[in-house]
């Protein structure tokens, strides 16, 4: 039978893609994804399912995911008619979408991280983001983890089971990584390792939250946003309310469905 929907949005990140279907207001369906080497492919089994009126795309595949898909009348036969909206855009939607109240947004993705900066009204004021360098990303967090031969998804739990925190001095990675080995040689509990990684990279994301201006609540999206150990150090660093939605890596592709329902509206009007 397929999904129906008014509206999907599509989140192509570079560790992940996530699908979100909208009718009349609501969401009907979510999934997800790895990138993998080839985003399209992934893509297009994702929505292999689902129809829609209007898709939006975003994240740092959006543009390829318009070429493939909209082609050059800028509409699928299933998908509807294609747009794309910038990530900022899409996180200041779905975010404000789930919490009304928010006045800030931090997202941590796998190659970059980004705090948005956000009115009463939802309207985004200004922002910043981190997408030259892994440190104080996901990517940052991965590579370590491996490092340390702790598998990603309960590196955070890992860490949180340390009893001391140690500076970690460089956030090269490569440079970290050599430090992190050190510190092993020299008899450093992996866990107070991992603590230490986890406190470095949070630092410098509260750096960036103070640059853009540090206003609750707060959002953490994205899928770092799952990671038990950096939810609890953003929470102790910023020191104002955090707000995590349940689902933090949909964040982006709710925003971009939110985006195509104000296309629709105003196209009706």
């Amino acid at each position: 039978m397929g999904i129906k929907g008014d509206t999907a949005g599509i989140d192509i990140g570079s560790r992940s893609i996530e699908v979100v279907v909208q009718r009349a207001g609501a969401v009907i369906h979510s999934a997800k994804a790895p990138t993998t080497f080839d985003p399209i492919g992934q893509c297009q089994t994702l929505l292999a399912d689902i129809r829609a009126e209007r898709t939006v795309a975003t994240g740092y595949g959006r543009k390829l995911f318009a070429e493939a898909f909209g082609g050059e009348a800028g509409r699928h036969p299933a998908l509807g008619h294609m747009a794309d909206i910038t990530e900022i855009q899409a996180y200041a939607l779905g975010a404000a979408q789930l919490f009304p109240q928010a006045r800030t947004i931090l997202d941590i993705g796998g190659q970059d991280s980004k705090v948005i900066s956000l009115s009463p009204e939802g309207r985004v004021l200004r922002f910043e983001m981190n997408d030259r360098c892994a440190a104080g990303t996901g990517k940052f967090l991965e590579i370590m983890a491996l490092s340390l031969q702790v598998p990603l998804a309960e590196f955070g739990a890992f860490a949180q089971s340390g009893d001391k925190r140690i500076a970690i001095n460089s956030m090269c990675t490569v440079f970290a990584e050599s430090e992190a080995t050190s510190l092993m040689a020299r008899g450093e509990k992996a866990q107070n390792i991992a603590l230490g990684i986890h406190l470095a990279i949070m630092q410098r994301i509260a750096s960036m939250l103070r640059r853009v201006g540090l206003n609750g609540p707060l959002v953490f999206a994205g899928g770092v946003a799952r990671n038990p150990c950096a939810v609890a150090l953003l929470r102790e660093l910023a020191q104002i309310e955090c707000l995590t939605p349940p689902d933090p890596d949909l964040v982006g592709a709710l925003g971009a469905c939110l985006h195509g329902r104000k296309q629709q509206e105003q196209n009706h009007d």
